[in-house]
């Protein structure tokens, strides 16, 4: 027979999104993002950098911030939200912080992450890149 704390985490591992890609602090994502109008549910993106993770497991949030039209915002997500239709890690960032909270009191190039040049570049990326190679 299972006990109580068993049965919980039973529960919670089966509502963890399995689909997100691991991503951290300073790193630039791009997300797909349900929003309900009247009776109308369309996807509106939004690309920002992460500046804080918090939490684990099911409890698990992060907040991303963008500048718009001059004015920055900032919007704090649950990892495992039915709102997220999908996340794409755009670039990594090189920070040596765990919160980035600087950042909005920055302007212009100073607000922005150092993007990490190690990293490959996306799939999509790569593919293009090498058809161009193939038709030449």
């Amino acid at each position: 027979m299972m006990s109580n704390i068993e049965k919980v985490q039973s529960i919670n591992t089966k509502q963890i999104r399995k689909d997100i890609p691991h991503f951290d602090v300073g790193d630039t994502i791009k997300m797909k993002i349900k929003v309900k109008e009247a009776e109308k549910v369309r996807i509106h993106p939004f690309e920002g950098t992460v500046i804080k993770k918090t939490g684990h497991g099911l409890g698990e949030a992060f907040t991303v911030r963008k500048i718009s039209f001059g004015e920055g915002v900032e919007r704090t997500f649950p990892i495992n939200s039915p709102v997220i239709e999908k996340i794409e890690v755009v670039a990594k960032g090189v920070v040596k912080r765990a919160k980035l909270y600087y950042l909005r009191e920055r302007l212009g190039k100073s607000a922005r992450v150092k993007i990490d040049q190690t990293q490959q570049a996306r799939p999509q990326v790569q593919a293009q890149a090498q058809t161009q190679v193939q038709a030449v």
